[in-house]
């Protein structure tokens, strides 16, 4: 894919998270490598909101060079603190979407965070989302950047403890379909725990069969984006500008 369709692309999830109210004022950030070592990425100005985003105003940035942090250009401390280190370490990493999304964010407030296995959506993340339960406060420093990617390393969703969640994927489509379905998720686990009963938690064989199905449906995630971008364009298409 071409550096134009992905920006387009990301401009695209950037308005889409904002209208269904996944955003956090000018905070959380999404990102989009560009290079094959994927390195040099695209990710939002500082402090820019998710509804201004488009795709010619997202900066271009290189894991490898934080010369733009001493400069008027410097995105968010703690965006090049998570993308730069996650882009970085894990090559993976090819679209990186982070956000503070009601349902997640109350789940990973809990003491235990994990999201059982109780129903289609949550089984999607059974084995499948590793949980950092060690917050360090805002991520400004390498460190604590440093401490999420090495979390991030062979699962594509991370759920973070007292903070929010990320997720990666190999296109901004793919990443968008696992946050949509994380904070779905969560919010099964968040109504069924407000009624106070027992979960009816799926045996360990049920939920891995049910998550490998999943596989069978992952082409729906460029149709559901494809979609989505069609509403975009017909409600407003300046993210493509």
């Amino acid at each position: 894919m071409n550096e134009q369709q992905i920006r387009i692309d990301l401009a695209a999830a950037f308005r889409l998270i904002a209208h269904m109210d996944m955003h956090e004022a000018v905070a959380n950030h999404l990102s989009a490598t560009i290079s094959d070592d994927g390195k040099t990425f695209l990710m939002n100005r500082r402090w820019m909101h998710f509804a201004d985003v488009t795709a010619s105003n997202l900066q271009v940035l290189n894991s490898d060079d934080d010369s733009i942090m001493h400069t008027r250009e410097a995105p968010d401390p703690s965006a090049w603190a998570i993308h730069g280190q996650v882009h970085g370490a894990v090559p993976e990493a090819k679209v990186i979407l982070h956000a503070h999304p009601s349902y997640a964010t109350a789940l990973a407030t809990l003491k235990d965070p994990t999201i059982y296995p109780i129903d289609n959506n949550t089984c999607r993340f059974y084995k499948r989302i590793a949980y950092d339960l060690d917050f360090g406060g805002i991520a400004v420093n390498e460190q604590e950047g440093e401490r999420i990617a090495n979390t991030f390393k062979g699962m594509r969703a991370v759920m973070m403890g007292n903070h929010g969640v990320s997720v990666i994927g190999d296109t901004v489509a793919e990443a968008f379909d696992q946050l949509y379905y994380l904070e779905k998720a969560c919010k099964t686990m968040v109504l069924a725990y407000s009624t106070g009963q027992p979960l009816s938690i799926l045996s360990p064989e049920l939920a891995e069969q049910t998550a490998q199905s999943w596989q069978e449906f992952a082409g729906a995630a460029d149709k559901h984006f494809d979609y989505l971008k069609s509403w975009l364009d017909q409600t407003d298409p300046t993210y493509r500008q």
